[in-house]
């Protein structure tokens, strides 16, 4: 799933993304960024993001334009 980053606290690990097809709100799993190359995520910011079987986003990676299918930018092959 692909949206933005609503809230993040980096003191407690805490947030909640909002995505981009619904527009529902999703609360950041426990270790939502273990390994990953994300340390800090800051409101706005563009993720691509699984929902774990607490419907908690978890494994959060880096979006952008171009992973996102926005139009005008080409698909990035898998």
């Amino acid at each position: 799933m692909q949206g933005v980053i609503k809230s993040y606290d980096p003191v407690t690990g805490d947030g909640v993304v909002l995505c981009d097809t619904d527009f529902g709100e999703f609360d950041l799993a426990p270790g939502a960024l273990d390994g990953s190359l994300l340390r800090m995520l800051r409101p706005g910011q563009r993720v691509v993001f699984e929902l774990d079987g607490s419907n908690c986003a978890t494994r959060l990676t880096l979006g952008s334009e171009a992973d996102m299918g926005t139009p005008g930018f080409p698909p990035v092959e898998v």
